[in-house]
């Protein structure tokens, strides 16, 4: 018989692509995978892992049981929401990942919402980038997560998360004066601007930099900067222009115009593949929904 915490050990490898890094995120230490793995290996009664040097590489078996690992813990997150759904309530806690730019907006009133409730659920919230959620998901450590991709970057979560529609947001170009054009036409116009764009790695570094480049330049990047509102007073200070998402552009300092760009960015709720119908998750997700209609019309920027 298959062991599911040890097949679960291969599902994390075949995600993280090093047995140092399933260690750090599972709290193991590298020898204790390996050796895990390598018990796998004999109760599969075939090689799973190719190794070559500090690197591993999975075989063609390990690849089918990953496939089947993945159906296999999604029934049993089904099997677990059964249980909570016979239970009383919604009562339970929730370990959510948010960025910051949603936890502000979004799920701040949720979790205040939340606290009202007689027999809701205890949200805990951790600030996490949406690259990392989905291996934060299918590791454990958090239950519900926020994630986005914007349409000139989508971006995949991977085997085993589910997602569920949240929010459609517009994205500005932040400039301290009106423009003189229309959609990407915007853009186009501050080709001669110094831009302030998000730290390399990041989507929205990633989307800025493709928006600019589609209309035929590379951005002159003078200030690298993550947090919308720090981008918001640095426009205003003359510093720079920017590509500011929806929920980011809430308090907009006076001296900066925004001009709705034809570029989107969607968030979505993330969790693990069969849990998404535990009482407490839908609860949370309810409240996230009621909190992220606010920001439905573009008009409620400012």
């Amino acid at each position: 018989m298959l062991d599911v915490r040890k097949l679960r050990l291969l599902r994390e490898l075949a995600h993280r692509g090093t047995i140092a890094a399933v260690a750090e995120a599972l709290s193991y230490t590298p020898s204790a995978v390996s050796q895990q793995i390598s018990a796998l290996e004999r109760e599969a009664g075939r090689p799973l892992l190719v190794r070559t040097g500090r690197r591993v590489r999975l075989t063609p078996a390990a690849l089918v049981l990953v496939e089947h690992t993945e159906a296999v813990l999604a029934e049993l997150e089904r099997a677990e929401t059964a249980l909570a759904t016979s239970g009383p309530g919604p009562a339970g806690s929730v370990r959510l990942g948010a960025f910051p730019t949603a936890l502000r907006t979004v799920v701040l009133p949720a979790l205040s919402e939340l606290r009202r409730a007689d027999q809701g659920p205890e949200l805990t919230v951790t600030e996490v980038d949406p690259a990392d959620a989905p291996d934060l998901l299918r590791g454990g450590h958090l239950d519900m997560a926020l994630v986005h991709e914007y349409d000139n970057v989508p971006s995949s979560v991977g085997s085993g998360i589910e997602l569920e529609p949240l929010l459609d947001e517009v994205i500005y170009l932040a400039a301290s004066a009106a423009p003189d054009a229309e959609g990407l036409a915007v853009v186009r116009s501050h080709a001669d601007s110094p831009w302030i764009v998000g730290n390399a790695g990041t989507l929205c570094h990633t989307m800025a930099l493709r928006t600019c480049r589609s209309q035929g330049f590379e951005p002159r990047v003078t200030h690298r900067v993550d947090d919308f509102a720090t981008v918001l007073r640095l426009v205003a200070a003359g510093a720079g222009v920017a590509l500011v998402p929806q929920l980011g552009a809430i308090d907009v300092p006076a001296g900066v115009v925004l001009t709705a760009l034809p570029v989107g960015r969607r968030t979505r709720i993330a969790y693990r593949r069969g849990s998404g119908h535990r009482p407490a998750q839908a609860a949370v997700s309810a409240e996230l929904r009621r909190a992220a209609r606010t920001f439905d019309d573009p008009s409620t920027v400012g």
